[in-house]
């Protein structure tokens, strides 16, 4: 390539990306607001983060790229998560030791999915993302937890807390989704516990994660400060709604709405990157 060519090629990529940026920055408080405001309803609803919705919205209506909006609704996360934790603690409570046990190996994948991120390609970044959607949404279509259980502790299930935290944190830093998506389902069909036990443990899980994995997109500069600022404040107001409506749906009907929600989240971002390619 010729240094004129060279030149032509960098200008052009440079001003696409100021675009993106422009972009990225031109939604209304209105929008994020509501952004938010649907992420942290299903953030307390479910016991996730809030990502797994957050970060299509951002996509399809922030103008955002699958990285920045991952690393975005990330920083969004960490208070949904101590709000939403906060209220579990008042229904049928947290599991604290479950927690201590994921919640190392869940720093440790954070760390090494916020790497992963700025390194994998965007478009590989989707499809993966579309997957951990339609495996967990199956998962939890076939769920039907019992209220009440608790964890029953050994060697191997702590084992499987601490592996469970690896995974959970890795999803977390690479997709912007807190991990509850792949904790909850987890912690009810692995370990025995009660839905509504397993979503007040993984929201508190996710707070220590969301907040490390941050530091490091924050670091390297990923982060939409004014989108994940509007955001995570409409999405921390509304997760005590959600932990409301939480107690109120039978486990079952809670179920099969999550894997509803997770399907139409991974379709709505299949549609979009096909249509981009």
């Amino acid at each position: 390539m010729g240094s004129g060519t060279r030149q032509v090629y960098e200008w052009a990529a440079g001003t696409l990306e100021r675009m993106r940026r422009r972009r990225s920055g031109s939604a209304t408080p209105i929008v994020l607001l509501g952004i938010g405001a649907v992420a942290g309803v299903f953030a307390g609803t479910f016991g996730v983060g809030g990502g797994i919705l957050m970060v299509p919205l951002l996509l399809a209506f922030a103008g955002m790229d699958q990285r920045r909006a991952s690393a975005t609704s990330l920083l969004a996360i960490v208070p949904t998560s101590l709000v939403g934790c906060v209220g579990y603690l008042f229904g049928e409570g947290v599991d604290v030791l479950a927690a201590a046990l994921v919640t190392p190996g869940a720093i440790a994948g954070a760390l090494l999915g916020t790497a992963l991120l700025r390194r994998l390609p965007l478009r590989v970044l989707t499809w993966a993302f579309v997957a951990v959607l339609l495996l967990v949404a199956l998962r939890t279509a076939l769920l039907v937890p019992e209220r009440g259980a608790d964890v029953e502790y050994d060697a191997l299930t702590i084992g499987g807390l601490v592996l469970l935290g690896l995974v959970m944190g890795v999803a977390s830093g690479l997709f912007g989704i807190g991990g509850g998506a792949i904790a909850v389902p987890a912690f009810v069909a692995v370990f025995g516990m009660s839905d509504l036990l397993a979503k007040g443990t993984s929201l508190l899980v996710m707070l220590p994660t969301a907040l490390s994995g941050s530091v490091r997109n924050v670091r390297a500069a990923l982060v939409d400060w004014r989108a994940g600022s509007i955001v995570g404040v409409a999405a921390t107001l509304a997760s005590l709604p959600g932990v409301a409506i939480a107690h109120l749906l039978p486990p079952r009907v809670a179920s099969i709405l999550f894997a509803l929600l997770l399907v139409a989240s991974a379709a709505q971002l299949a549609v979009r990157e096909l249509r981009r390619r």
